[in-house]
């Protein structure tokens, strides 16, 4: 059990598992899954549970099956984005996908129509807990959920192809910020304040960033293969400098809300990712290494492992914060 534990934990912090590592079931599936990127998911559902702590028509259980059904369709949007860019040509043994994590396929984790069949048992799971909190709490829920689903299914599928024509990245915003954690706060609460809307920008931000950075990282391959992401349209050096300014703004737009009130002033802690932020500023200010440093486990990509440090370390403090405000309000 404790060598299971290792392996899932190695997974979690780096979507591999060494060559040392028994691979069992749940290991299997994590990597199939790309479960390392589900904090992000289960951050922002935190983060609409966390705002609508207090009021009178919240539902925890509703907000538990919200977030049950966010981190699931995360895992189906990952598959179906590995499905779609494998049946188009884009993922193979020589694209970044497959350099720096398992590819479900291609790694032999799971054979394509395995890959089918699982993104259909966990999109019929997301039906099912739809179904019920849509009679729960009313059609805004359903609105909120094919919305994200639309933007997830066409990410990468034929015909709209989302990533390809730059609006990956402002779909990334619009879902991990008001739709996720705006949609976490209706379902919980059954209505949603225009404050909550704005209250969804700092992590989207956040998680933007990540994207970016990544997509900083395929630059060259993506330019290649025709894939208009958002730093191929805008360039190298200014999807970098971007990538930087979306950084620094989740830091301004926090003390902001904090300041006129929108948000609790325990929210401030995340300012303690400072120190964190200044140095990944400077790493992506910084050319990338030619060859990958000792140990580095998700080679070639550089850029978007400093940005998920910033992510993680910076949502988890304004989490922390939430909580706190939760226990003991304190507003400007």
């Amino acid at each position: 059990m404790a060598s299971a534990i290792r392996s899932w934990g190695e997974i979690l912090r780096t979507q591999n598992l060494s060559s040392d590592q028994p691979m069992d079931g749940v290991s299997r599936w994590l990597l199939i899954t790309r479960a390392s990127v589900f904090p992000m998911t289960m951050i922002s559902a935190l983060i609409g549970g966390l705002l609508a702590a207090g009021q009178p028509t919240t539902s925890w259980l509703y907000f538990a099956l919200a977030m049950v059904g966010l981190v699931a369709a995360h895992a189906a949007n990952n598959m179906i984005n590995d499905y779609f860019d494998l049946e188009g040509g884009v993922d193979s043994q020589e694209y970044i996908r497959a350099q720096y994590a398992p590819h479900p396929v291609l790694s032999g984790l799971i054979s394509k129509r395995g890959l089918l069949l699982a993104i259909a048992a966990v999109n019929l799971l997301d039906l099912l807990l739809l179904l019920y909190l849509t009679e729960a709490r009313g059609w805004p829920v359903a609105a909120f959920a094919l919305l994200g689903l639309f933007i997830s299914v066409f990410y990468v599928a034929p015909p709209v192809k989302l990533k390809h024509h730059g609006l990956g990245e402002p779909g990334v915003l619009l879902v991990w910020g008001p739709l996720m954690i705006g949609g976490t706060y209706f379902v919980t609460t059954g209505v949603l304040p225009p404050w909550v809307v704005v209250a969804s920008l700092p992590y989207a931000l956040l998680v933007t960033s990540v994207l970016m950075a990544k997509h900083v990282d395929k630059f060259e391959a993506d330019s290649a293969k025709g894939i208009h992401t958002l730093p191929v349209l805008m360039g190298r050096e200014r999807a970098v400098f971007f990538t930087q300014v979306l950084l620094v703004a989740y830091f301004v737009l926090v003390v902001c809300l904090a300041l006129v009130g929108t948000l609790g002033v325990w929210t401030l802690l995340t300012l303690l990712a400072l120190p964190r932020l200044v140095k990944v500023l400077r790493v992506l200010g910084r050319p990338k290494p030619a060859q990958a440093p000792p140990n580095y486990p998700i080679w070639p990509l550089w850029y978007v492992a400093w940005a998920m440090s910033v992510n993680r370390m910076a949502g988890g403090l304004f989490v922390l914060g939430l909580a706190l405000d939760a226990i003991y309000r304190v507003h400007l």
